[in-house]
């Protein structure tokens, strides 16, 4: 089996690939950077490639799969949007704005193990066994860092009795 990377049998799937990515992406900017980070990752993996299979295939595969992981990345951004309150279609407001800033600050000031917590769990959807071991910790201490995290955030954004709060006048 030969496993070196032909250079000009790559750049001849060039134009296939970006066909492909524009077709799946419509846009033409999403569609080359999509083209390079496939080619990146197949670059990056050339090794574990079966010499069995078409080169042609292979790379489509993987230009399929890294437009799907960009979508699924593309909608958890949006759901923390929607969570901070803001339409992402939308110019937010000057107090949208603030809201979101103080939010993503807030976030920022907890300590790294409750920031990984949320992350894991409330961000990425993780179920607490799967948490727990990505953290390498028990499923209880997922469990009540989890608590103390969202308590911690809820005090720094002052969305806790007798916190301060944003108000509307007028």
């Amino acid at each position: 089996m030969n496993n070196t990377i032909d250079d000009d049998e790559l750049r001849a799937l060039l134009p296939s690939l970006r066909r492909f990515a524009l077709w799946l992406s419509r846009d033409a900017a999403e569609a080359d950077d999509l083209v390079q980070a496939s080619l990146e990752r197949a670059l990056s993996r050339w090794s574990t490639r079966r010499g069995d299979g078409s080169l042609k295939a292979w790379l489509f595969a993987i230009l399929h799969r890294q437009f799907l992981d960009q979508r699924r990345r593309a909608g958890r951004w949006r759901n923390v949007l929607a969570m901070l309150g803001g339409d992402p279609g939308a110019v937010p407001s000057a107090e949208e704005t603030f809201v979101a800033r103080s939010s993503l600050e807030a976030f920022g000031a907890l300590a790294v193990d409750h920031r990984a917590v949320l992350l894991l769990v409330v961000v990425e959807g993780l179920p607490y066994q799967d948490a727990a071991q990505a953290l390498g910790v028990p499923v209880g201490t997922v469990m009540s860092r989890l608590s103390r995290a969202r308590a911690a955030y809820r005090k720094l954004t002052g969305d806790e009795p007798g916190g301060a709060r944003l108000r509307r006048i007028g």
